[in-house]
């Protein structure tokens, strides 16, 4: 087992490493940036680095920075998080060039799955369902459009270094095309320095459903089912829950052979997340893997009672799995609280809190880095906090999150409290009718 794990990250999911490695006996370290010396990863932590500015290219994406803060600490491991270097293959490369344990799958992985082009010719392979679409990269707009009149609209064209919803754009008929295949080139090509594109069929009103997978080093993989993640704005998850409202049992073992089938393709080490987008008649396409802990991953935890970050170390360290795969038998909701202002469009609203109260209470959890008298930075991410409660049937889980959200209590700054008040209000999302694109006709004003 390691003796001390760096932390490549800030804020709540660096804390949350924190916690798992101090319980199971491992040593800390936190880097920072001079944007985040008064968060609570640094406070917690064993030892704590500055790695620089507030900006995150001269920090938090400084590789060369990070590996000086392990050469200064003595870190035997680093465990990325997710987003900033968690999916950075050069960045899991270095570590191996320098004995560090990158606590996560290969930088052979990485790219596979990465590549949005790469890891669907790889599904196809495997014989995982994938949307339709063009075959690897299109050479130019002559081909992209007639990749789109073979599928049929609507399409969407796509980024192949893609994420977030970047360089990404829905096509509903062919005199739309070029003008969208220029946006999305442009978009990404200044988002990833990649303008690369692809042409995948539009899938209207789908369900976002993913599965929770781990892999040890022995080529076994298993799923901990399945998470909805359909509440989203601009391809920004919001709300997750486990076991999703529109799961079968026959669609669960379908979707779920399908991911571990994903994740023995690569040989996949670690803990990963198995992408799907779900059509109304219940059939799924592979979306994308993420090749790290999710932002979500707490959902899961809830229902199968185990740390998916000790799991992951665990791997990470050698050990072997031990068990199969779970079908879940209680619910779980998640509710990422931003700083952000739902009335005005969602705009950040970075600042002092001068008031902070989180939820208590059987059944209720509570993920932050922040507190009373901190002040949440303009530069990074504006998730403060993750909600999540837990019940024995998704009824009760709506429930318990709407009293929990009512004790939630943040003042200083705007959040997105007020609009998952809502959400757990609304008729259709009681009943589960929802998918991705719910959100576009969402009333924040209307009540019940």
């Amino acid at each position: 087992m390691f003796s001390k794990i760096l932390i490549a990250n800030r804020g709540e999911i660096a804390l949350r490493i924190i916690r798992t490695c101090k319980e199971m006996g491992i040593r800390t370290v936190a880097v920072y940036s001079t944007a985040d010396k008064e968060s609570l990863h640094v406070r917690f932590a064993d030892e704590a680095v500055c790695i620089g500015p507030a900006s995150s290219a001269e920090s938090y994406l400084s590789i060369p920075k990070i590996m000086a803060a392990v050469e200064i600490t003595n870190a035997d491991a680093i465990h990325p998080g997710y987003g900033f270097l968690a999916e950075n293959a050069d960045f899991a490369e270095v570590c191996t060039e320098y004995g560090i344990k990158f606590i996560g799958p290969t930088p052979e992985m990485i790219r596979k799955m990465g590549d949005k082009v790469t890891a669907k010719d790889t599904m196809i392979k495997a014989g995982v369902p994938v949307v339709p679409g063009s075959d690897g990269l299109l050479k130019n707009l002559k081909e992209g459009l007639k990749v789109a009149k073979k599928v049929g609209y609507p399409i969407i064209l796509k980024a192949t270094a893609g994420g977030g919803g970047k360089g990404m754009r829905i096509v509903w008929q062919e005199d739309e095309f070029e003008s969208q295949w220029n946006m999305a080139r442009q978009e990404a090509k200044a988002a990833f320095g990649n303008d690369g594109m692809y042409v995948e069929k539009f899938i209207e009103e789908p369900r976002h459903i993913e599965f929770q997978i781990i892999g040890d080093q022995y080529g076994k993989v298993v799923h901990l089912s399945e998470r909805d993640c359909s509440i989203q704005r601009r391809h920004q998850k919001l709300v997750e829950e486990a076991p999703s409202p529109f799961m079968t049992d026959e669609l669960r073992e379908r979707m779920g052979n399908a991911a571990i089938k994903a994740g023995e393709a690569i040989n996949y080490e670690g803990v990963g997340t198995v992408e799907f987008l779900v059509d109304k008649h219940r059939e799924f396409y592979f979306m994308e893997m993420n090749t790290r802990i999710q932002v979500e991953h707490p959902v899961t935890e809830e229902v199968i009672d185990h740390d998916l970050i000790k799991e992951q170390i665990k791997v990470a360290a050698g050990e072997p799995l031990v068990g199969d795969n779970y079908i879940p038998t209680m619910h779980s909701i998640e509710c990422r609280i931003n700083a952000e202002d739902p009335f005005n469009g969602f705009r950040p609203s970075p600042g002092k809190i001068s008031s902070f109260h989180s939820a208590k209470g059987h059944g209720v959890r509570v993920d932050t880095h922040v507190y009373a008298g901190y002040t949440v930075p303009p530069y990074y991410d504006s998730m403060i906090a993750k909600l999540i409660c837990k019940a024995q049937t998704r009824e009760e889980c709506i429930k318990k999150m709407q009293r929990a959200l009512d004790e939630f209590i943040v003042e200083g700054i705007k959040t997105t409290v007020p609009f998952h008040q809502r959400l757990m209000k609304d008729q259709n999302f009681k009943d589960g009718n929802f998918h991705t694109g719910f959100l576009n006709d969402f009333n924040l004003e209307d009540e019940d």
